[in-house]
């Protein structure tokens, strides 16, 4: 029987909230007991809106960022993170400045391509990644792989959800992270101590949601 359990936390800003399942998760290669649901904050224009103004304030003053890579469906989020940094009324080292949001094409072996119309918006340019959580950081590297083979710099890492604080030495900031979290822990499946106890998968999981088993 499924033991799936949803919660909704309010934080101080208006329209961000973090949203969880709690239960026995898997994805495709850790095991969770928690789900981080952030489906409305990628296409609720308000929640996504206030998700990108909660960010952006990592990057005013001293972060030039020339183009947006969106990962995980974060184009919505990523639309409105370079309009605020955009803005002229704000101290911002982007003011005034036409910032290109971008996602990612993979090919059959899920490596990052970027098409010939679309790789001059990389090349020399100053990428933030926004992505929507940060975890086992393969989808992340992979993205900083692309980036660098296309001739683009990483000017920064962001996501909604993070369990890490670096990437490869590029800082991540999060609007949430384990700590929002009572108990939040992530296993290799075969160190998992839901299965050890014979707890049965709620869900599996990934950047799209979650799909009951």
């Amino acid at each position: 029987m499924s033991t799936l359990q949803t919660l909704k936390f309010e934080t101080k800003r208006k329209n961000l909230f973090l949203r969880v399942a709690v239960g026995h998760f898997a994805t495709t290669n850790r095991h969770t007991n928690y789900y981080i649901d952030v489906v409305s904050q990628k296409a609720r224009l308000s929640e996504a809106k206030a998700v990108a103004e909660e960010l952006s304030s990592y990057y005013y003053a001293d972060t030039v960022v020339d183009t947006i890579l969106c990962l995980d469906g974060t184009e919505v989020i990523g639309a409105f993170l370079a309009d605020y940094l955009a803005k002229s009324d704000i101290v911002s080292m982007n003011a005034h400045k036409s910032i290109y949001v971008v996602s990612p094409e993979y090919t059959n072996s899920n490596q990052i391509l970027f098409r010939d119309n679309i790789a001059p918006m990389i090349k020399d340019k100053n990428i933030l990644i926004l992505a929507v959580s940060v975890s086992s950081g393969k989808t992340v590297l992979a993205a900083i792989d692309a980036i660098r083979y296309y001739g683009g710099k990483v000017s920064g890492i962001s996501s909604i959800f993070s369990t890490e604080k670096d990437c490869i030495g590029y800082p991540v900031h999060s609007i949430f992270d384990p700590n929002d979290l009572d108990g939040y822990s992530v296993w290799r499946p075969h160190e998992c101590p839901l299965c050890k106890e014979g707890a049965k998968l709620d869900a599996l999981i990934n950047s799209h949601g979650f799909s009951k088993i």
